[in-house]
C-alpha cells in the first residue's frame, strides 16, 4: 500500500487569538484532484497556504512524500502556486513569464525557451508568446499562468479561485482545459473555490470546510446527495430540510411528524428511535411538483413564490401554509406543461427511497 502524498495530521493554524484553522486531518494521494471548498472563513486558503509553504502551522505537522514540512520554505517545495490575480509579471512577455521558473533553477537559455514554448503550445497559447501579458484577454494569461507553474513539472500544483475573474463560458472551457492536463500529466491537484460547479465538475474528492473544520469529504455525487450534516446539506446544492419527530419505526421506515406533515424517510443506519427529534433532506431536483395531490407517502401543499431561470433549468421556490419554503428544480421544458401561472394550490411529493436522513 502506498503513502499519501500530503498528509495534514492534527494541524492548527492561529492568528493571535483567531484560529483559522483547527484540528485538521487529511490526506491527498499521489494523482489526485481534491478541491476544497467552502463559506468566507471557512480555512480554506490558510490550508492552502500551509501546504504552499507560505504560512506556517501553530500545531500540528505536514508532511509531503513523506517529508515533514514544517519550516520548509515554500521556494524549497515543488508545490507552484496559481493565484486568483494570477500574478504574472507585467515586465515580461508570456513567453519570459513561463520560463522564470526554469531559469530561478539555472536551466539554459535554449532548454528554458524550448520548454516555455512546449508549454505554451500545449495550453493552445503559443502564438502569444512574445506578446506582453497585459495585452492578453483573461483566458489567455490564465493558461499562460498555468503554462509557468506547470513547466517545472511538479508533482503537487496549488490552485486558490483561479477561474474567479473569468467570464462564464470561459470558466466552462478552463474547467475542460484543467481536468484534462491533470488527467494527462498526473500532477496532484489541490484547488480551492467558492463555486460548487468547478469542484464537482473537476475534483476526485472534495473536501467541504466549515469555521477552520473539515464538515465532510467524499466524491461529489456522495456530498450531493448525502450530506453529512445540515451545515453541509445547506451550503451543497438546493436542498430542502425538513425537521421534526419520530412517531414511528416500521423496519427502518421512520414516520417523521413535522409542522407541515407526516413524512416517511428511511434510517439505514438504524440509529434513530421512537420520539427522537430527526432532520432529512430532500433534494430540490428530487421534488414533483403538480397541480393535484399526488399519491405519495411524502406530499405537501404549497404556494408559488418565485422562479429563477437559468438557461435550460427552472427553480420554483414555493411556501406552505406553515411558511417553510420548499424549492423545486425542473427542466424548462418540463416547467412549459405546468400550469404556473395561474393561482391556487401546488402539490410537492417525493419518493421515500430519495430521502436522506442526516445523523446526529
Amino acid at each position: 500500500m502506498t503513502s499519501p502524498l500530503v498528509t495534514f495530521d492534527g494541524v492548527v493554524k492561529r492568528f493571535g487569538d483567531f484560529t483559522a484553522v483547527q484540528r485538521l486531518d487529511l490526506t491527498i494521494d499521489a494523482g489526485e484532484f481534491v478541491a476544497i471548498m467552502g463559506p468566507s472563513g471557512c480555512g480554506k486558503t490558510t490550508t492552502l497556504r500551509m501546504l504552499a509553504g507560505l504560512d506556517q502551522p501553530s500545531e500540528g505537522t505536514i508532511h509531503i512524500d513523506g517529508q515533514l514540512m514544517n519550516n520548509v520554505g515554500p521556494h524549497k517545495r515543488d508545490t507552484p502556486l496559481v493565484w486568483q490575480s494570477l500574478a504574472l509579471f507585467p515586465f515580461l512577455n508570456a513567453r519570459e513569464n513561463v520560463e522564470f521558473g526554469l531559469k530561478m533553477r539555472n536551466q539554459g537559455a535554449k532548454e528554458r525557451r524550448d520548454k516555455a514554448m512546449d508549454w505554451l503550445e500545449r495550453l493552445g497559447v503559443a502564438e502569444f508568446s512574445e506578446r506582453n501579458v497585459e495585452t492578453l484577454s483573461g483566458g489567455q494569461r490564465q493558461r499562460v499562468a498555468l503554462a509557468r507553474s506547470l513547466v517545472t513539472e511538479p508533482r503537487l500544483l496549488l490552485l486558490d479561485e483561479p477561474l474567479s475573474a473569468l467570464d462564464a463560458h470561459l470558466v466552462i472551457r478552463m474547467q475542460s482545459v484543467l481536468t484534462r492536463l491533470q488527467r494527462e500529466l498526473g500532477i496532484t491537484f489541490v484547488y480551492v473555490t467558492h463555486s460548487q460547479s468547478e469542484a464537482f465538475a473537476m475534483a476526485d474528492r472534495v473536501v467541504i470546510m466549515s469555521n477552520g473544520e473539515i464538515a465532510q469529504v467524499g466524491l461529489p455525487r456522495d456530498i450531493y446527495r448525502e450530506p453529512a450534516n445540515q451545515f453541509v446539506a445547506e451550503f451543497v446544492g438546493r436542498n430542502n430540510i425538513i425537521i421534526g419527530n419520530i412517531t414511528g419505526n416500521e423496519n427502518g421506515n421512520l414516520a417523521i411528524q413535522a409542522p407541515d406533515g407526516l413524512f416517511t424517510v428511511t434510517d439505514y443506519e438504524r440509529v434513530k428511535n421512537v420520539n427522537d427529534e430527526a432532520t432529512f433532506v430532500i433534494a430540490a431536483d428530487l421534488v414533483t411538483v403538480s397541480r393535484t395531490p399526488a399519491e405519495s407517502e411524502n406530499t405537501v401543499s404549497c404556494t408559488l413564490i418565485s422562479e429563477e431561470f437559468i438557461g435550460s433549468v427552472v427553480t420554483l421556490f414555493l411556501e406552505t401554509k406553515q411558511g417553510t419554503e420548499f424549492k423545486v428544480q425542473l427542466q424548462e421544458r418540463e416547467l412549459i406543461t405546468l400550469d404556473h401561472t395561474a393561482g391556487g394550490a401546488f402539490y410537492l411529493s417525493w419518493k421515500t427511497a430519495d430521502a436522506h436522513l442526516l445523523p446526529g
